[in-house]
């Protein structure tokens, strides 16, 4: 039906006849002439009408805004004052010789030349996928898959697809469950990742395999979360965790070179025990230049509680921010409002001091708390936390995890509220994780998933002291976003079994889970690791959007819901009957 995308003209085109498809992006009426701006995937062009083709000029007249037309006409070049340098094909425009309206629109119920909410463009998505910020996004993400597999394809991996209904595995949220009406009172998962059958990929002999795979969590929802969500999915044989490291790392510098331009140079690595205690974050962002300091050894013999309690708790921590230069920017009524903003994340308070002249000591402070710290305190507090005149310090204390999550939200508001973050991009690896985190009813849980292998451990040593134990594991981490995560997976069949002990999952419950794995563990399981990148969220941050589902052709809300499609809908009886599943509550509910 066309020749050319709209995008395509420009002025090597002068002269030339072509035939465009598109919608009527808008249209202008000058009196003499008509004019378009006719949009497709492309871009724009303009369109010019000639009141001397009588027929022809009185259909444009009737053309409104999204319309979707065809069009025939002659590219010319526009004069050079007529030059519209904001658009790609400002050179030249299209005098139309021939016109088809395609069909036609009615008054869009959307008016995107307001401020439009994010329910009403989800609701009418195929109007707002029409925008051409959305269009390029969606675009820019074509790319983004389109460059991820030739870079792996390159390399020697295979695209293999795993199944979409399997068996529910603990991953560390719920499972969507789909019932079985051939096995009633059944039912499948939907897979929160391809973890098992990855693994069990490697097993077969397919040492380099890959997806761009839709995996499926029913989680509390936020800006970088979706129940469905699309992962680029990478597993290896016989290769370590740097060389992994190493792959993917080249994957993402190949990536950003190739689409923006950017050298994200060579990554720095740095341990989770570093990341959380200078950033209280396993994702720090490191545009950001401040930093958590640990003063407890300072202040543990004060008899100011609020410090010296967690200072001499081995699960407590006291640490401080050094806010530089900003004494006399940060008010009371600031300071109340970071004091408020900590206690969602746990903190009972927020202490700090104002440094209004660091050479006169004491008397150079400003603080509520100054009352209780003693002279001998005060010095080696200032050295510490290297303060000069006219910085701020902010203090956490409390449980060590409470103080990490405070101090670390805190830094990065800070670093907002003072545009204190760079405008670069700075890439890192977290690694050496630790193998388990205590839940919240005190018993242990794996920090990545049951199947991450331990770094020099034995089974024995690892059920005698599960707390101790470091993961080989690694997440890429890109501006404060954690890109991907992997790790050595676990490739005999006691050290899985010990895993399970710590876990406190029982032998039959592991046969029932994964009986399947285990079994497979006993046939000559080659060592394997491998890592899984958030595509949304990769996509997101190249594009520089502020939420993934800007980057989603057809998102859910935060509540998990499609306004497009009014999903989830009720169910058929007669089909809820023939898959043996009663719903029990009712429709007003």
């Amino acid at each position: 039906m066309r020749t050319h995308y709209c995008g395509q003209i420009n002025a090597e085109l002068a002269g030339q006849e072509v035939t465009l498809c598109g919608w009527v992006n808008k249209r202008r009426d000058l009196g003499g002439l008509i004019f378009i701006d006719l949009r497709d995937r492309e871009g724009l062009l303009q369109v010019v009408f000639d009141p001397d083709q009588k027929a022809l000029f009185e259909t444009a007249n009737s053309l409104r805004q999204e319309f979707c037309v065809r069009l025939s006409g002659k590219v010319n070049r526009r004069p050079e004052s007529q030059v519209n340098k904001t658009m790609a094909t400002g050179e030249v425009e299209l005098l139309a010789t021939d016109l088809e309206i395609l069909s036609r629109s009615e008054p869009l119920p959307i008016d995107f030349n307001q401020q439009v909410s994010e329910e009403a463009r989800l609701r009418y998505r195929y109007l707002d996928l029409r925008r051409p910020q959305m269009n390029e996004k969606l675009q820019f993400r074509a790319k983004v898959t389109s460059a991820v597999r030739r870079f792996f394809d390159d390399n020697g991996f295979l695209d293999i697809e795993t199944p979409m209904l399997t068996r529910a595995t603990p991953e560390g949220a719920r499972d969507y469950l789909v019932p079985s009406r051939t096995h009633k009172g059944r039912f499948f998962a939907l897979p929160q990742s391809p973890q098992l059958f990855k693994q069990l990929l490697m097993m077969s002999g397919f040492d380099r395999y890959y997806q761009i795979v839709k995996c499926f969590r029913d989680e509390d929802l936020r800006a970088d979360r979706q129940p469905e969500f699309t992962q680029i999915d990478i597993e290896t044989s016989f290769m370590s965790a740097e060389q992994v490291m190493q792959i993917t790392e080249q994957m993402a510098r190949d990536l950003f070179k190739q689409l923006l331009d950017v050298d994200l140079g060579q990554f720095p690595s740095m341990t989770w025990h570093e990341a959380m205690r200078r950033f209280g974050s396993d994702k720090p962002d490191l545009r950001n230049p401040l930093e958590l300091m640990d003063v407890a050894d300072v202040l543990k013999d004060v008899e100011f509680k609020v410090f010296s309690g967690p200072a001499n708790d081995e699960e407590g921590r006291v640490a401080a921010i050094r806010l530089p230069g900003q004494a006399e920017n940060v008010s009371r009524k600031m300071i109340d409002e970071y004091t408020q903003f900590v206690g969602i994340y746990g903190a009972k308070g927020l202490a700090w001091i104002k440094v209004n002249d660091r050479s006169a000591g004491r008397e150079g402070l400003q603080s509520p708390i100054l009352k209780f710290l003693p002279d001998e305190v005060i010095e080696p507090l200032l050295e510490r936390t290297e303060a000069q005149t006219g910085d701020v310090l902010f203090f956490g204390a409390d449980k060590a995890n409470v103080v990490a999550e405070a101090l670390g939200a805190l830094r990065l508001k800070l670093g907002k509220d003072f545009e204190l973050v760079s405008n670069e991009w700075k890439p890192l690896w977290v690694v050496d994780f630790p193998m388990f985190e205590v839940a919240d009813d005190g018993s242990l849980a794996a920090l990545h998933h049951p199947f991450t292998a331990p770094v020099n451990v034995t089974p024995e040593e690892l059920k005698a002291n599960p707390a101790a134990a470091i993961s080989n594991a690694y997440d890429m981490v890109l501006n404060g976003v954690e890109l991907g995560g992997g790790s050595v997976r676990i490739h005999e069949n006691a050290m899985q079994q010990a895993v399970f002990e710590v876990l406190g999952i029982e032998k039959d419950e592991a046969q029932e889970k994964f009986g399947f794995l285990l079994e497979a563990l006993k046939y000559g399981t080659p060592p394997h690791a491998g890592l899984a990148f958030g595509l949304d969220r990769l996509v997101m941050l190249m594009v520089g959007a502020s939420s993934i589902r800007d980057v989603i052709a057809f998102p859910k809300t935060t509540t998990a819901a499609c306004v497009l499609t009014d999903a989830p809908g009720a169910a058929n009886p007669a089909a809820l009957q023939e898959l043996g599943v009663k719903s029990i509550v009712k429709e007003d509910e």
